[in-house]
């Protein structure tokens, strides 16, 4: 299955306790269906400390996020939608946002 939400993306998320928060997505686990998205969802991990540089303590962190609950943010309105595919002329396939019809270029 292509990916619909890639590394880099503005998504929007839209249920859960973070529900209408906005961020960019880091990092994307295809495997679990999930996306660990900038400034949300906040975790406090114990860590304990990794050398001279690294000090022990409590540290937020990003969790990941299911990518169910994340809509990616529309180039032209602004807004979520939902993500299509097409071929482009090239031959090539893209991603495309559903609401707009506006080309999803990275």
């Amino acid at each position: 299955m292509a990916a619909r939400i890639r590394k880099g993306d503005q998504v929007q998320v839209i249920s859960g306790e973070e529900k209408g928060k906005r961020g960019e997505v880091t990092r994307v686990f295809p495997k679990e269906n999930r996306a660990v998205v900038q400034g949300l969802r906040l975790v406090k991990r114990h860590q304990k400390p990794r050398g001279v540089g690294q000090p022990g303590g409590i540290v937020e962190q990003e969790a990941p996020i299911h990518l169910s609950k994340l809509a990616l943010i529309d180039p032209k309105t602004d807004r979520p939608t939902r993500v299509g595919f097409r071929r482009s002329e090239d031959g090539r396939k893209v991603r495309f946002a559903r609401k707009s019809g506006e080309l999803i270029d990275r």
